[in-house]
């Protein structure tokens, strides 16, 4: 029987800044179609991990490889155009366009490399970005100026603009900070159906209900380190865990919450 390539495989991934390493010699690997969490206290690597698997920071050593492809210290937009896109911590977007041009923008330059990108959108593009704004929603505020919109439609342009690039994979770096009881659900139930379409999401956040109620396995890491992998139901029994990470009364709400949400 053939074992299916996963479509991330880290191997022994570092980052160091000087004498810190940020990452140090993490290894795992995502299944296609699969809802990866990653936890971890402020300081842990977590962004870091994100920012060499997208090309934005170099790394020290390992390997990254996308469906079997090495991409290894490749450029940012190559590897998007690879299939992998992300979502920012901080809201990115081009302020001065509005939502609709911003998809645009990354319809068209994040699907395939060109040499003379001309001067006028071509209706598959503007269609590709229309069907985007449609899924997560922003159709009918899509004429909004980025800058000005809140704070939940600009986090539901990332995932717009990400989604226009026809990713296979998708890093989602703390996507409901910031967000209100409602408005997690809004992007929970995007993440959900981000996952019907076969789109593989590793996904970073402190939120625990958003954490554990979409994730299929969990990664805790702690100084660059991976402390803990499995199902999010093994968090609150793992001791180092709790002492790192979740403390007794979080580790107490978590139980809460994972009878709610099930295993």
């Amino acid at each position: 029987m053939v074992q299916e390539v996963p479509i991330l495989a880290c191997k022994g991934v570092t980052k160091q800044f000087g004498s810190l390493k940020a990452i140090n010699a993490l290894d795992f690997t995502v299944g296609r179609g699969e809802v990866l969490g990653i936890g971890g206290p402020n300081g842990a690597g977590k962004t870091t991990l994100f920012d060499v698997l997208s090309g934005l920071s170099p790394i020290t050593a390992g390997q990254v490889l996308l469906q079997g492809t090495d991409i290894t210290g490749a450029a940012p937009d190559r590897i998007c155009q690879q299939g992998l896109a992300r979502t920012f911590q901080l809201n990115a977007a081009f302020d001065s366009l509005t939502l609709r041009e911003n998809v645009q923008v990354a319809a068209r330059f994040g699907r395939q490399a060109t040499l003379m990108p001309g001067l006028m959108l071509k209706q598959d593009v503007r269609d590709i970005a229309e069907a985007a704004l449609e899924f997560v929603g922003l159709s009918p505020r899509a004429h909004l100026v980025a800058g000005s919109a809140p704070v939940i439609d600009r986090k539901l342009l990332m995932i717009a603009s990400a989604l226009a690039t026809d990713p296979e994979i998708l890093l989602m770096d703390e996507p409901v900070g910031g967000l209100t009881h409602g408005e997690t659900d809004v992007i929970m139930d995007c993440v959900r159906r981000l996952k019907t379409r076969g789109i593989t999401v590793i996904l970073i956040e402190h939120v625990m209900r958003f954490l554990v109620g979409l994730s299929d396995r969990v990664i805790i890491l702690h100084h660059g380190e991976k402390i803990f992998e499995g199902s999010p139901g093994g968090l609150i029994e793992d001791s180092k865990v709790v002492d790192v990470y979740l403390g007794a009364g979080a580790s107490a709400r978590l139980r809460d919450q994972l009878v709610t949400v099930g295993p």
